[in-house]
């Protein structure tokens, strides 16, 4: 006896008490014959009975063009090449799908939902020619069987580059939009802020540009100052646009007012670890008491042990000084330029404000970082 004059008393119980559509009942018994059409499959267990109102779906499968159509519009402003489908479906439509199953010990076959999910795909792949992609997709639609809508969620994508900042004033971070403090809203576009006068928001500016989108999230290696200057290579630097368009575009440096934008590439993702690097800082420092070359000197010492940090917390951390050079500008002024390990706070470090040695300890007089620029950044 084949399999399929196997499955032909249990169809036929069925059939009998329950009024089916060719897709419900060939999917009850397809993946035991290994076919991949449940509706042709349905049909022939029927032998064309026709039925006015399928007891599991409602009679769902007839108008999935509809729902198709939701999504080519919902779709239509994106670039992409792959995609995967989810579905909301009412809850009785699941308890009377599980009851069959259950009622006839049916084992081993597709929900509902995967049906309706998987027939969507079918049907959006041969209309768009994009590829299902049930592991990796680049957009995820959500369709709501229930209240008729579909929502579309596209795979975030991540640029790294570096930046330099020529002129004094613009400060690293954008502060959030004063509505939705950074979440996103109407009012901002739903970008989480609302003005573009920062580093960080030259370039999101200049990627919701390029690609769309609606959040840009930002991992920084180290910061500094808004009164700090970032030169010669700049600062590394990454960015997550959530919710693209775009999956793909030129791009070039981007100049704003003394802030430059350059080397942007389209990378993997951020650093799920913090990065270590080194930074050449330049630091203006000014002294309470005269200080003499021969004062200077003891400031060679920074390189010998690493500098013991504390923070507010009270965790303690270490970071090393590899070089020291210093200029002295006047009897109460000098320019010192180190090369240390990244996350050294200056201006605590200057004046001895819980890191040991501090400046102020070394010179035997108190002293204050006039200000600090980065001249290097090695990651």
């Amino acid at each position: 006896m084949s399999k399929y004059q196997q499955i032909i008393p249990t169809a036929n119980k069925i059939i009998k008490k329950y009024d089916l559509c060719d897709h419900c009942l060939g999917r009850l018994f397809s993946k035991q014959l290994h076919l991949s059409s449940n509706k042709l499959l349905g049909k022939k267990l029927k032998n064309n009975l026709a039925i006015e109102r399928c007891y599991i779906c409602k009679n769902l499968f007839e108008h999935l063009d509809h729902f198709l159509k939701l999504m080519i519009d919902v779709s239509s402003n994106y670039s992409f090449t792959s995609f995967s489908v989810g579905a909301i479906i009412k809850p009785s439509i699941v308890d009377k799908d599980d009851f069959i199953r259950s009622q006839f010990k049916l084992k081993g076959i597709d929900s509902i939902k995967t049906d309706i999910t998987k027939e969507l795909g079918r049907k959006y792949s041969r209309k768009t020619k994009k590829t299902i992609d049930h592991l990796n997709p680049e957009i995820t639609f959500t369709v709501n069987l229930k209240d008729e809508s579909c929502e579309l969620r596209s795979k975030s994508i991540t640029l790294s580059g570096r930046y330099t900042k020529t002129k004094r004033g613009y400060p690293q971070k954008q502060k959030s939009c004063e509505n939705c403090l950074g979440k996103g809203c109407r009012i901002c576009d739903f970008h989480g802020i609302s003005k573009f006068d920062s580093v960080e928001g030259v370039i999101s500016k200049f990627v919701f540009k390029k690609f769309g989108g609606t959040i840009a999230k930002f991992t920084w290696i180290g910061g500094e100052d808004q009164s700090s200057l970032v030169l010669n290579a700049g600062r590394p630097f990454f960015v997550k646009i959530q919710n693209p368009l775009k999956r793909k575009a030129k791009l070039s440096d981007v100049i704003s007012d003394s802030i430059k934008i350059h080397h942007l590439k389209l990378v993997n993702e951020s650093p799920k670890r913090s990065l270590k690097f080194n930074s050449t800082i330049r630091v203006k420092i000014t002294t309470t008491s005269e200080i003499d070359s021969q004062g200077l000197k003891k400031l060679k010492i920074l390189t010998s042990n690493p500098v013991v940090v504390y923070d507010k917390s009270g965790k303690r951390s270490e970071k090393k000084i590899f070089n020291v050079k210093y200029t002295k500008k006047s009897k109460n002024m000098f320019n010192l330029i180190i090369k240390a390990e990244g996350g050294l706070p200056i201006k605590r470090f200057v004046i001895g404000d819980d890191v040991t040695p501090g400046i102020s300890t070394l010179l035997e007089s108190p002293c204050v970082c006039e200000r600090f620029d980065f001249l290097d950044i090695e990651v």
